[in-house]
């Protein structure tokens, strides 16, 4: 019988800045049992989607077997991916409602541009780069922080997660050229990442904040552990070179994202012109077309063996 990993929801539950906010008057009893409920369906339609709890190519690929050619296939579909999301991710930025969702935005932006995190208690004056292996360990996402703000953080090419993917493709013999432009991708690839700039993108900050909680909460639910494990299976047992430093940054800097979005949800969801059935629907779309991407490269892989 094989065994089969299914990854448990954490549980979306009122925080304690809501409690506060009731005990200091500003929300009702009233107001706090509605928004809990309203989490409760959110975790149902959300954290129990299928792609979410049971990734079969995920579940595959951290056995480390995947072929020289799958591997080779993985990255080039998720560096199409990963390039398709900065336009999303721009659009996000343009169309946020607030100055407050719109620096959230450009923090997601910026730093997936190569704008190093700084942590806030760090002087902007403490971050000067005095040789090159010094600039060279700055962008190195072994020895960077997952935690910070880009406001005052330094730019460095090399920080850049495209190019952090692009020395993973370079170990397995790909090339600049050959990987992140949409001539690389997929039909299902691109179904998802055009989605992705539809929803995530979306000129309806109701949409775009339901897409936006989906996605970094799937981003947060294992599935980059798996990636990483099977990768470090490979890099023990046939690629000693291997680079994966954009999938181990990544798996440790997830949960940081999905505690935004909640932070994001509690200030949208008690204005007047919030819509639940319109973030219920782009968490939902958004979802579907990511399940679209795994299971287009789970159908992938059996032909390239």
């Amino acid at each position: 019988m094989t065994n089969v990993t299914v990854t448990t929801p954490r549980n979306l539950s009122v925080s304690s800045r809501i409690q506060e906010r009731l005990h200091r008057g500003e929300l009702t009893p009233a107001q706090v049992e509605d928004f809990r409920d309203f989490l409760a369906e959110v975790e149902q339609k959300f954290l129990h989607h299928r792609i979410i709890t049971n990734n079969a190519y995920t579940r595959w690929f951290r056995n480390g077997t995947a072929t020289d050619e799958q591997l080779r296939h993985f990255i080039k579909q998720f560096s199409v991916f990963s390039n398709q999301f900065l336009i999303a991710a721009l659009l996000k930025e343009i169309n946020s409602p607030t100055l407050e969702q719109s620096r959230a935005s450009r923090e997601i932006l910026l730093n997936e541009l190569g704008v190093i995190y700084r942590q806030p208690e760090q002087a902007v004056n403490q971050i000067q780069v005095q040789t090159e292996e010094e600039k060279d360990r700055e962008g190195d996402p072994e020895l960077v922080s997952t935690q910070g703000t880009v406001d005052g953080g330094i730019y460095r090419f090399r920080a850049a997660h495209f190019e952090w993917l692009l020395t993973v493709a370079q170990d397995l013999g790909l090339h600049y050229e050959d990987i992140g432009k949409r001539k690389h991708g997929t039909a299902t690839t691109l179904h998802f990442c055009d989605e992705l700039i539809r929803l995530y993108g979306s000129e309806d900050p109701q949409i775009a904040e339901g897409a936006s909680f989906a996605v970094e909460n799937w981003a947060a639910a294992g599935f980059w552990q798996e990636l990483e494990d099977g990768l470090l299976q490979i890099k023990k047992t046939r690629h000693p070179q291997l680079h994966l430093a954009f999938f181990s940054w990544h798996n440790r800097v997830e949960a940081q994202h999905a505690g935004h979005t909640l932070l994001e949800l509690e200030e949208v969801y008690f204005q007047p012109d919030f819509d639940c059935s319109k973030f219920i629907q782009g968490g939902q779309e958004i979802l579907n077309a990511i399940a679209v991407f795994w299971d287009g490269l789970n159908n992938d892989r059996w032909q390239h063996l």
